[in-house]
């Protein structure tokens, strides 16, 4: 867990995923040369802040999203959402600005409306996040932001032992999108990918438990093309890999994106439940987190 540790430390906003990106960027440089096969890495300008891993001839993509949510500092004290974060009065919110690093608490005003309780005035548009504090028992991992480092972290241990594949690492999930589409693109004109695997933490509800498994989502807000989750749930059963099968209908993820871009992508999302959804208390049972890993092998070299 020590690699998701540091995952979880690293502040990157909608909008603020350099942070991230750069991270990854020298975790790949630092680890590729123990890889089983060296990716041909993509990131600069054109990808505004987003990555992309190709491995030997690949056929499948994985999308995993860099930001989170938080809040931007507006005026008067006042907080404008990034996503949609879940916060309680009290909450740590951490950032910084040009008069140096911030750790305030997260309040509301006589209106419900949110705002910040600091010692002076943060300027305007300074981003804030949850302060991190990663709790680790022999079945949990609890704090803020497993979504979506969780998917970061499956992903880039698939980097390990993957052969054929790109895995991209996308921005502005949590607050509209734009990112995955525009690397559903490359991948599309440059290698001809048409299908796509996200790697996402999803909700726990009354029909997707902890422990249970990792979740296919047969449908959230968008609906994915049922031919390809069934390839997905007959490599599922046949490696007898822990699985729930999930149906709601809101939410979204990078999925939405691929299915609202004009290139003809077949998607699923595959992730690990948590509860607590955006709090700084989100939380996902290690059971789910390995079944995910197992999953996400066995397609990658299947589909």
């Amino acid at each position: 867990m020590q690699l998701l540790r540091q995952l979880c430390e690293i502040p990157s906003p909608a909008g603020l995923e350099i942070n991230m990106s750069l991270f990854i960027m020298n975790y790949i440089d630092k680890n590729m040369k123990h890889w089983a096969k060296k990716p041909e890495v993509h990131f600069g300008d054109s990808l505004q802040d987003g990555i992309i891993m190709t491995f030997g001839k690949p056929r499948t993509a994985i999308f995993a999203h860099m930001d989170t949510v938080g809040y931007t500092v507006r005026y008067n004290r006042q907080l404008v959402k990034i996503g949609s974060p879940v916060n309680h009065p009290g909450d740590i919110l951490i950032g910084e600005d040009s008069k140096g690093s911030i750790e305030c608490r997260y309040g509301e005003d006589e209106k419900g409306k949110p705002i910040y309780e600091y010692n002076r005035e943060i300027e305007r548009g300074t981003p804030l996040t949850y302060k991190p504090s990663l709790k680790e028992t022999v079945d949990y991992v609890q704090g803020c932001y497993m979504d979506n480092r969780v998917g970061l972290y499956v992903a880039l241990k698939i980097a390990e032992t993957l052969e054929n594949g790109v895995i991209c690492f996308t921005c502005y999930e949590e607050h509209g999108g734009g990112s995955a589409e525009n690397m559903a693109r490359i991948l599309f004109e440059k290698h001809h990918i048409h299908q796509a695997l996200i790697s996402d933490i999803t909700w726990v509800t009354e029909g997707v438990h902890p422990g249970k498994g990792v979740a296919i989502s047969l449908r959230d807000s968008g609906i994915p093309r049922r031919s390809y989750v069934n390839r997905i749930i007959e490599i599922a059963n046949k490696h007898q890999i822990p699985y729930q099968l999930e149906v709601e209908g809101s939410g979204g993820s990078d999925g939405n994106s691929l299915q609202r871009s004009p290139y003809p992508y077949d998607w699923c999302f595959v992730g690990a439940p948590e509860d607590n959804v955006h709090s700084p208390q989100e939380m996902v049972h290690k059971r789910d987190i390995d079944s995910m890993i197992q999953l996400y092998q066995s397609l990658m070299r299947e589909l």
